[in-house]
Order: structure tokens, then C-alpha cells, then sequence
């Protein structure tokens, strides 16, 4: 066990609940630290429930392609916990996190506090000391009551699409789900909001109005749409003409849309130039990303192999879209490979599959206790009439997937069965 995955471990004992959505224990800790959380360069906070990793991306690529030195806060990581924060662009060191993390256990003095508000606590501390132009600063869950919630004045929150995720803490509804993550817009701070269900955005409109100001929405005040192998961009302003994103997918353009839209709105230093420079070069990692190195020897040269961490209803839309799209062009045989954590919707994940699948592969996810079973997934891919069977391993499912010749096969239904793959793939954090 690294020193890292130690202290780590040790923080996890700090509290019973992995979540317990309050502010209390984080500012107090933040207080005990000095308030780092004052010291740090202007943060744009990102909302949402899909596509929040993808805009962040969008806004790290354009900024730094306009000599930008960005700070970026994301979760959860991949392969390794390091890939959460990133310091004036790049990964922070083993080093400086372990230093931070137990500085922050040190100040905790063992009271209790959530895994995440603690790690948290120990980014703002290394944000604080390392300088920036600007910080990237996801939410982890909800928004209003989430341990990055702390800052008093943002340059501008973004509010990516909002779904049915995450309902035991969230809310049952579209409505309540959008309260908590509407809670991240601040009185004198502008707010960019992407494309949105009506019942989210009338909550949106309502909590701007109590602020007093006026979010900038998709598809009212401004539109990102693919024509004729561009992404195109329009508001009020004007209209940019741009590559498409590296990133596949009519839903990247849609986050790349909202990322443009943020940057405009806010008076970001970036040009059209850089713009176009960081479509062409914005990456992140599991989001239908093509697999090299070693798994792709287990499915041979004829057919294709990706990788996608989208796990609820929304995400399964997404790349569904986006795989029947490639279909146009290229068709091939779908074969997903696929594995989900207990909290999941199984049943609505495999719904958008029902006339594109040609067979699914379930698996368990390696080391993850709170993963379904792969014969829990089984029932809920027959629903939809698709044949599926189960497989003990990700080897024994891509061998098994290989069988269909020339097929598209595609790892899918999880960020920890994404970051299980990669770090079998032995796919460095970047």
C-alpha cells in the first residue's frame, strides 16, 4: 500500500457515512487551516449531473490554450486519487498531496468528517500555495450542501444538464435534484446553464430571480450545434465557427457549447484561435475514448474497443446517441461490456440499447463491494430483448466479446469499472 492509499485509508474511519451532505464539519476545518478557501485565484464552479468532468475539460483546454495557468478540482479519479486535483496544470505529486492530506488530518484533531470534505480541504490548501490564473472547481454531489460550496464569490458558476441521479441524497424528483445543485449560484456572479428539462430550469429561473440575476441558458440565450463537419456556436454576440471537439459525440458539442457560452459570458481572456486549438485537443479520459495497449490484444486487430464511465439514465442516452451515430457511418456489431454499482438504475441504463445492442457482457467490478453482481444485470438486458450472459473477469468478457467478428465493443456503466479497465490497460493517470 503507497503512503498515499494509508492516509487515505485512515481518513475514511473519520466518519461513518461516506456522504452526509453539511457544510459545518468542512468550515470547520477550513477555519482550523486559516481559510485557504479566500486565497485562491477566480474559481468557476461546475453543477450538474452529466457532463460536468467533459466542461471542465472544454474550460481547462481553452484556457490553457490562451497561456492560462489553471488549478482543476474533479472526482472521482480513475487509476489514481492524484488525478482529482490539479495544480497550474499539472497533476499534483505524490509528495505535496500526502503533505496537504496530513495537514488536514492534523487539523481535524480526529473529529469526524465525510472522506470527500476532507480531501477537498486538502485541495483548497494546495490551491491556495500554488499560483493560478483560475480554478476549475467541480462539485462532487448536489451543489447547495457539497463540501466545495464554501466559496462566498465565484467568477460564475456553470449548471450542466440535470437528470435522476444520486435520489437518496438528492431527492426524488427533477425539481428537488435541481434545488441542491441550483445552490452553487451566487448573488453578483454570473451563471452559464446548459441545455435543461423545463421543471429544472423554472427552479434555475427562480433561485437566479431570489439572487438577482439572470443565468445565460442554453437554447434562449445561446446554441451549439455540428453543420456540415464544424461546431458552430451562437449568441447574442455573434457566431463562432470551430472544429468539432476531439471528444465524441453530439453530447460533447453540446458541452462544448456550454464551455464557449461560460467563457463568453464571463469575459474569459480566449480568443477564437484558442478556441479552435483546444477542440482539437481537449481530452478526458473514459468518455467513449478509444482503448489502446494491453486489452486490446484480448479482442484482436479486426475489431474496435472503447471505454465510457456514464452510469445512470442520461449517460446511457448519451452514448447511445453517440454510437448509433458512428453506426451511420461505420456500421459494426455493438457489443457492450458492461458492469454497474448497486446505486444505480440498471433498468433505464439498458433501455436506449434495446434496438442497437447485438449482446451485452455483464461483469462485477474488481474490489468494489457496493457493484451489482453480473447476474443482478442479467434480468434487466433481457427487458429490453437483448441476449446477454455474464463473464467472471474484463479479460473473460473481452475474449468472450471478440467472438463477434468485427464487432464494436464497448466497456460501459461505470466510472469505477472504467478506472478498473485503464488500470488493467496500465493506462498512466494524466
Amino acid at each position: 500500500m503507497s503512503r498515499t492509499d494509508a492516509i487515505l485509508e485512515r481518513l475514511l474511519r473519520l466518519h461513518p457515512k461516506l456522504i452526509d451532505l453539511e457544510l459545518t464539519r468542512v468550515e470547520r476545518l477550513l477555519d482550523a487551516l486559516g481559510r485557504p478557501q479566500d486565497r485562491l485565484p477566480p474559481v468557476i464552479h461546475v453543477a450538474g449531473t452529466n457532463g460536468k468532468g467533459s466542461t471542465v475539460a472544454f474550460l481547462r483546454a481553452m484556457l490553457e490554450a490562451a497561456g492560462k495557468r489553471v488549478h482543476v478540482y474533479t472526482s472521482p479519479h480513475l487509476v489514481a486519487f492524484r488525478e482529482r486535483i490539479r495544480l497550474a496544470g499539472t497533476l499534483v505529486s505524490s509528495r505535496q498531496l500526502n503533505r496537504a492530506l496530513e495537514a488536514c488530518e492534523a487539523a481535524n484533531g480526529g473529529e469526524p468528517i465525510t472522506y470527500f470534505e476532507i480531501t477537498t480541504a486538502a485541495a483548497f490548501l494546495l490551491f491556495s500555495e500554488v499560483e493560478a490564473d483560475y480554478l476549475l472547481l467541480e462539485v462532487g454531489l448536489g451543489g447547495r450542501y457539497d463540501a466545495t460550496n464554501v466559496i462566498d464569490h465565484p467568477l460564475g458558476a456553470v449548471i450542466t444538464p440535470i437528470s435522476s441521479d444520486h435520489t437518496q441524497f438528492l431527492g426524488e424528483t427533477i425539481a428537488e435534484i435541481t434545488d441542491s445543485k441550483a445552490g452553487i449560484m451566487k448573488r453578483g456572479a454570473p451563471a452559464v446553464i446548459g441545455l435543461q428539462p423545463d421543471d429544472a430550469l423554472d427552479v434555475i429561473d427562480a433561485e437566479a430571480q431570489k439572487l438577482g440575476i439572470t443565468p445565460f441558458v442554453a437554447g434562449r440565450d445561446y446554441d451549439g450545434f455540428s453543420q456540415r463537419g464544424r461546431f458552430i456556436y451562437e449568441d447574442d454576440t455573434g457566431l463562432i465557427d470551430l472544429p468539432m471537439p476531439a471528444l465524441v459525440g453530439s453530447h460533447q458539442v453540446e458541452n462544448a457549447a456550454l464551455a464557449v457560452a461560460a467563457v463568453r459570458h464571463f469575459g474569459l481572456p480566449v480568443d477564437e484561435e484558442a478556441m479552435a486549438r483546444a477542440m482539437r485537443s481537449v481530452a478526458w479520459p473514459a468518455r467513449l475514448m478509444p482503448l489502446r495497449g494491453a486489452l486490446l490484444d484480448h479482442v484482436g486487430e479486426d475489431n474496435e474497443l472503447w471505454l465510457d464511465g456514464g452510469h445512470n439514465a442520461a449517460g446511457a442516452l448519451a452514448l447511445a446517441e453517440a454510437l448509433s451515430e458512428m453506426n451511420r457511418a461505420r456500421p459494426a456489431p455493438l457489443v457492450l461490456i458492461t458492469g454497474m454499482m448497486a446505486s444505480k438504475d440498471a433498468a433505464r441504463y439498458f433501455a436506449p440499447f434495446k434496438e442497437l445492442a447485438a449482446r451485452v457482457v455483464a461483469v462485477p467490478i474488481p474490489g468494489e463491494t457496493g457493484a451489482l453482481k453480473a447476474a443482478d444485470l442479467v434480468p434487466h438486458v433481457k427487458a429490453q430483448g437483448i441476449p446477454v450472459e455474464t463473464a467472471r473477469s474484463i479479460g473473460a468478457a473481452l475474449k468472450s466479446a471478440a467472438t463477434t467478428s468485427g464487432a464494436r465493443i464497448v466497456i460501459c456503466g461505470s466510472l469505477y469499472l472504467a478506472g478498473a479497465v485503464l488500470r488493467q490497460n496500465k493506462t498512466p493517470p494524466d
